[in-house]
């Protein structure tokens, strides 16, 4: 027989009422109850019925996920957060990719909301930057929490999880930088996404921090991917006076320029040094590997979508316009290996 809600409910000496309650978060529930509740919960092995609990009345329990990333295993580990929170407080997770640069895009997730009830969504960037989404979730009153490169956004009145990239990437161009190099050349990812943009100014301010002129030279665009990596690499040795080290904008990336670093009889580190950005398993499937900045993407994506389940609940109870806006922040840290310092 399959348990059910009575049955949690007569384990834990409570009304079913209660137990309801504590599934769904509800604020009027003392931290004793609780905890019998999920004790009793964790004991039955009980799955809440998210389907039934949508039918029953108009609150829904499914959050959605969009986004527009080419990056696999950046998605892979999005959705594993995002699901792993989900889980925990009995919602459903929906996933949908799309087309940033669809000039339809924002009615495509507003149809999307809509025909699948959600009760919120968790944007990634670039949609996450997106003014025209934003807006538009705004005017139907459709919670969300963002993820977003930087410190501060202009839009504060919703939750953010903020990334720290800029600090992050000065943080690698001063190790180059204390290794010697005052070459460093950069491969940038797709124009248009914030985390491109912080990452470039921290390249930018490392360099003036450390008394070493700005070359434009030794900038490259580029798009997320292997084979700007490849490009990228190639271009700056096409130059008289190439770099010494290279800072690509992901790992991705980087792991394409150590690519064409070896096609081109370069070696790494003793004649290059290559750093990329997020800690992906790119960096750690390369020979040498990675050296590159410890981004937990699982992690951002958890504490997104509980920020945004803590705000649906808010809103439900009414404490919504009463508490302020909760903000989280995460900042990636250095990861030395030996794609960028050769042990003695």
């Amino acid at each position: 027989m399959k348990t059910t809600i009575k049955d949690v409910a007569k384990l834990a000496g409570v009304s079913f009422k209660t137990v309801s309650r504590v599934i769904n978060n509800e604020p009027s529930v003392k931290l004793e109850t609780i905890e019998k509740v999920n004790q009793a919960i964790a004991q039955l092995q009980y799955q809440p019925n998210t389907a039934a609990r949508n039918l029953a009345g108009t609150k829904s329990y499914a959050i959605g996920y969009v986004y527009d990333n080419p990056n696999a295993y950046y998605i892979i580990n999005m959705q594993n957060g995002i699901l792993k929170a989900c889980q925990e407080k009995g919602y459903e997770l929906i996933i949908h990719p799309c087309n940033a640069q669809s000039l339809s895009v924002t009615e495509e997730l507003m149809r999307m909301s809509q025909r699948s009830q959600l009760a919120g969504l968790v944007l990634s960037p670039p949609l996450s930057e997106m003014a025209p989404v934003m807006d538009a979730l705004d005017a139907v009153s459709i919670p969300y929490v963002r993820i977003v490169s930087g410190s501060a956004t202009k839009r504060n009145h919703r939750p953010c999880v903020f990334v720290h990239d800029r600090d992050a990437a000065r943080n690698i161009v001063a190790h180059m930088v204390s290794l010697g190099h005052k070459r460093i050349g950069f491969i940038s990812g797709d124009k248009g996404h914030r985390s491109t943009e912080e990452r470039k100014q921290g390249f930018r301010e490392a360099l003036a921090e450390s008394g070493i002129a700005y070359d434009t030279k030794l900038e490259i665009d580029g798009t997320y991917s292997f084979e700007s990596g490849v490009k990228g690499l190639n271009k700056l040795f096409e130059s008289e006076h190439p770099p010494t080290a290279i800072f690509a904008c992901n790992d991705e990336i980087a792991s394409g320029a150590l690519f064409a670093a070896r096609l081109n009889g370069i070696d790494v580190p003793s004649q290059l040094a290559i750093a990329g950005f997020e800690n992906s398993p790119f960096s750690r499937q390369t020979w040498p590997k990675l050296t590159t900045a410890a981004q937990p993407t699982d992690q951002i994506a958890r504490q997104a979508a509980e920020l945004l389940i803590s705000e649906i609940q808010k809103e439900r109870s009414g404490k919504q316009r009463s508490e302020p806006v909760s903000h989280v922040h995460f900042h990636p840290e250095l990861v030395v290996r030996e794609s960028t310092f050769l042990p003695e």
